[in-house]
């Protein structure tokens, strides 16, 4: 995993990004309520989105027929503006989720519902801040880019909890360059939902993120970051995400490279190929490395193609202790491949509203030490045919 890591940073170097920030799709767009009333919106103190992606999904697993569906994969609604120049607010939720309060959960919010929920004070063309539940300050460019967006997520980032409260402290040190000081609540649900049990309560359960998006003449851009999560009592997480985006006329692309070094198993993935050990418990020291490239070419000014690969080490750091009984031993227990490929069709000039084509495939493959344990390779395939809108309601 060391060797992928050091190529990964590598060819990090030579590839290039530009954050997207969290722009929306619909920007300069007439929202529905100016078309049907025929009136201009003067003012900026509301705005509201919906966000949808919505497609027919054709399902196989290990060469096998699974199920055709109608899929509603994201329904979110957004509301947001600025009040003066100084403060400004911002919601959006996920209909599709529950909105009932995590049991036990230490910022008394729904953990899957409410994506961002605050206000944001900018006191000047260098310092600004967002208080409230917000999206961590991870870096990678697909990691920032609104969810209806993305076909497939990695395996990190789709078992990544990214919605938390905190506050966010932000630094235009130059036009063209932004640091970030983010701390947030390390979790949002109860200890034993998180981790399992066997672990004491931190006494204080934050994380630290420092941020860095750049850009390079607008060719090339970045979205770098370094986290440091304290997970319980004596288990912190540490995280390091490279965000590099390119930038040529109609030719996009981007290559994130992250790695996790976690005392505890946060996402998961590891716990459940190994088996919980007996405390139930997840295992410590997991360690996941993960690369994301996408490339995309607008050759028409409603037509854009994409292709996209992932490739994600997974595994021990460290030997772990199952009680007296055996060692888990450290080392790779798995490799995720994902590849996509797809086209999208943009019918109108003066709106986001696109339908798309995709085909996406992922690849599991263990290693014999996973085998002994049970596992076995598979593989599951999708052509899903739909659309993505981010819809200016108001």
């Amino acid at each position: 995993m060391k060797k992928s890591l050091l190529f990964g940073i590598m060819l990090c170097m030579t590839l290039t990004a530009n954050a997207q920030q969290d722009k929306d799709a619909s920007a300069g767009e007439q929202s529905l309520f100016e078309r049907i009333t025929k009136l201009e919106k003067k003012q900026d103190y509301f705005h509201l989105l919906l966000n949808l992606n919505n497609s027919f999904d054709v399902n196989q697993g290990n060469g096998d027929f699974q199920n055709a569906k109608f899929n509603m994969r994201q329904i979110r609604i957004e509301a947001k503006g600025n009040i003066n120049e100084t403060f400004s607010f911002r919601w959006r939720q996920r209909l599709n989720r529950s909105t009932s309060p995590t049991p036990d959960g230490i910022d008394n919010m729904p953990s899957s519902a409410i994506d961002v929920a605050g206000i944001g004070v900018k006191t000047g063309d260098v310092f600004s801040m967002f208080l409230g539940k917000q999206c961590a300050a991870y870096g990678g460019i697909e990691f920032d880019l609104n969810p209806i967006e993305i076909y497939e997520y990695s395996d990190m980032v789709d078992y990544m909890s990214n919605f938390l409260t905190g506050a966010n402290f932000q630094f235009q040190v130059h036009p063209n360059h932004q640091l970030q000081l983010q701390v947030l609540d390390s979790r949002s649900a109860s200890m034993e939902d998180m981790y399992g049990q066997g672990y004491e309560q931190s006494k204080v359960p934050l994380v630290y993120t420092v941020n860095w998006n750049g850009s390079f003449g607008g060719v090339f851009n970045t979205r770098w970051s370094y986290s440091l999560m304290s997970q319980a009592k004596g288990y912190q997480s540490h995280y390091v995400a490279l965000g590099n985006e390119l930038n040529l006329n109609r030719f996009n692309a981007f290559f994130d490279v992250m790695y996790m070094r976690e005392g505890i198993d946060r996402e998961g993935i590891i716990s459940g190929i190994v088996g919980n050990n007996n405390q139930g418990g997840h295992l410590n020291d997991a360690e996941y490395l993960s690369f994301v490239l996408k490339a995309q070419y607008r050759f028409s000014p409603k037509w854009n193609i994409f292709v996209k690969g992932m490739l994600e080490n997974e595994g021990l750091s460290k030997d772990n202790k199952d009680g007296n009984i055996r060692t888990i031993e450290k080392g790779k227990y798995r490799t995720a491949y994902g590849y996509l490929a797809g086209i999208e069709f943009y019918p109108l000039k003066s709106s986001n509203l696109h339908f798309f084509l995709t085909y996406v495939g992922r690849h599991y493959s263990y290693t014999d030490r996973a085998k002994v344990l049970g596992c076995e390779n598979y593989s599951t395939n999708r052509i899903s045919l739909g659309y993505i809108w981010q819809v200016p309601m108001f």
